[in-house]
């Protein structure tokens, strides 16, 4: 299992707009691709003072499938024209990192 690791930036004013455009148009848009492999997407938030951080986790199952997502140049970031209108900036690539161990909590 692999992790795509991903990074965009955006002001305070934007962060709630930003949000809405991954969850309403760029999440549906990716999910819509019908990609094989294609485990899920994490989104995590990190306000700092003067600028809101997001952090997208794909999960694939493998590098090919990440391939078939991206293509060849797998690495750089896929950031529609509707989210750079509203992120200040962006990682021009991803990393990718394979998943070790996967923690479950414990059945009650």
């Amino acid at each position: 299992m692999i992790k795509r690791i991903w990074h965009g930036w955006t002001t305070p004013d934007n962060a709630d707009r930003y949000f809405d455009v991954l969850s309403g148009t760029v999440i549906p848009g990716i999910k819509a691709m019908s990609i094989p492999g294609f485990l899920g997407i994490e989104v995590l938030r990190r306000n700092h003072a003067n600028e809101v951080e997001f952090t997208t986790l794909m999960t694939f199952k493998s590098i090919d499938d990440i391939v078939a997502f991206q293509g060849p140049d797998y690495a750089r970031s896929h950031v529609p024209a509707v989210a750079r209108e509203v992120l200040t900036r962006w990682e021009e690539t991803a990393s990718h990192h394979e998943v070790m161990t996967l923690t479950t909590p414990a059945e009650p």
